[in-house]
């Protein structure tokens, strides 16, 4: 090991011909590194191995710190005198000059290449004074334009001509401006404000609001009718009165805009709810929270809509008359509904942090896993069916099925239009046309003895007998 002019350490090896079957061996360090063939510099590093092609055997590589030349020991013995320059060759005006700087020194000799010649613009492949003809040259590091590589001049691909910024600008200016996320955002809330304004709810409002904003998600331009029926027609998994839904919400942004179009035929489809028993709904609400299990109770005695139920506030509570005041939605008839003593205790435990007693959606968000682990501890996939709107299905044809009138069961549900409550006729019909009317029946003799039947659901019958008795009666 020795150091060089600067300090750098460098090792040396020689090649020990016809020993060791060709492989390098270290010799005794010399005192001199060998020296760049082009800045005569010994400030060198040893870079690695190389086979040769001719013999295969191992030639050292050396990478000189000064110049930056990467050489090995066959061309320091060589005896190749490199002329390379240091700087920078000019800048070229025209390609028909490239010619003049192929090689770095200008006195060299050069012959005027032929005018047309495949190769004027290629790698300059002429001859001189200082050039080994048995060697082969590197292309020098210049970007050749216009070239074309393995390939006809009908199939090159950099040859086609590009088009011009002008060109480029005259066909963006010819397209439609597409609204960017702070416009679309924009417009969304204004929709809100305008809902408000023209007398929609605010729930009804933001749910709209909320079904354009799934359409956008989806792909669909709102300034676009064609954009917005073909992403509604591609949701394979939404229901025809979903899809309506949707389209009457497009609808009223058509009206703000002051825009036409034509409305898209979807028609809800008319079928049965799912009606779960008594025993089902009784197990699903003992196995959920106190606050949404008394949500569940109260949607079960009242037979509310679960929006009419979220209105409701403390203040409407009446714990003295044990009833509770069911503010409308949906266009429903405003009503007072009787509730059990179980349904006020599970109120009173509730803590009051805002006048509203319930919170629709933290409660909706919390029910459906609840549900789902219910049904798979319980083993009854029923229960996984059984939604808030179930429980006023439930409602309606319980007690049709108990009073036989339809008018009454109008009267609990607060429909205004009588067609919305026959369908309870039929759910009656579908469930029970396997069971006989058989009813459990008790004998009361006196006020202390009735209220505590009316309470477990007991109907009364008739009285006045010899004996003075009372006859209340509960379906089987």
């Amino acid at each position: 090991m020795a150091e060089g002019e600067a300090g750098f350490r460098t090792e040396v090896h020689t090649w020990q011909s016809g020993s060791n079957e060709g492989k390098l061996e270290p010799e005794t360090l010399a005192a001199q590194p060998p020296k760049c063939p082009q800045c005569k510099g010994q400030r060198v590093w040893k870079d690695g191995l190389r086979y040769s092609r001719s013999n295969g055997q191992l030639i050292q590589r050396f990478l000189c710190v000064n110049c930056g030349l990467r050489f090995s020991e066959s061309l320091i013995q060589s005896q190749i005198k490199l002329n390379v320059l240091p700087e920078l060759c000019p800048a070229l005006h025209s390609t028909l000059d490239l010619h003049d700087h192929r090689v770095a020194r200008r006195s060299l000799p050069l012959e005027k290449p032929l005018k047309n010649s495949p190769l004027m613009l290629a790698e300059d492949s002429r001859s001189h004074n200082l050039t080994n003809p048995d060697k082969t040259l590197n292309p020098l590091p210049y970007n050749i334009c216009k070239r074309q590589v393995c390939a006809s001049e009908s199939e090159a691909k950099n040859l086609a001509e590009q088009p011009t910024r002008q060109e480029i600008a005259q066909r963006e200016s010819t397209r439609t401006p597409t609204p960017d996320q702070a416009t679309i955002k924009g417009k969304l809330v204004d929709f809100t404000r305008w809902a408000l304004k023209q007398g929609y709810t605010i729930d009804v409002a933001k749910t709209r609001t909320r079904w354009l904003k799934r359409l956008i998600t989806l792909g669909a331009d709102l300034w676009n009718p064609e954009s917005v029926k073909e992403t509604i027609s591609k949701q394979e998994k939404w229901t025809n009165g979903f899809k309506m839904l949707n389209v009457y919400a497009y609808e009223m942004f058509m009206t703000m805009e002051s825009l036409t179009w034509t409305r898209p035929r979807y028609q809800q489809e008319e079928k049965l709810p799912f009606i779960p028993t008594e025993e089902e709904i009784d197990q699903l609400i003992a196995a959920c929270g106190k606050k949404l299990g008394a949500f569940l109770l109260a949607l079960k005695e009242t037979g509310a809509d679960p929006g009419e139920m979220a209105k409701t506030q403390w203040v409407d509570i009446n714990i003295e008359a044990r009833s509770i005041n069911i503010k409308p939605v949906k266009g429903h008839r405003p009503r007072i509904m009787p509730i059990s003593q179980q349904l006020i205790d599970r109120l009173t435990y509730l803590p009051k942090k805002s006048e509203r007693i319930f919170n629709l959606g933290v409660l909706s968000r919390c029910y459906y896993p609840t549900r789902k682990r219910i049904a798979a501890k319980l083993g009854n996939p029923r229960i996984n069916s059984i939604s808030f709107t179930t429980l006023r299905h439930w409602k309606g044809t319980m007690e049709y099925h108990r009073t036989r009138d339809i008018l009454h069961v109008q009267k609990i549900l607060g429909h205004k239009r009588i067609e919305n409550t026959l369908k309870y006729i039929n759910l009656e019909t579908q469930i029970f046309q396997t069971h006989c009317d058989q009813f459990w029946v008790k004998v009361a003799q006196s006020v202390d003895e009735a209220c505590p039947l009316v309470e477990s659901g007991f109907e009364y019958v008739t009285g006045n007998y010899s004996d003075g008795g009372k006859i209340f009666r509960k379906r089987k």
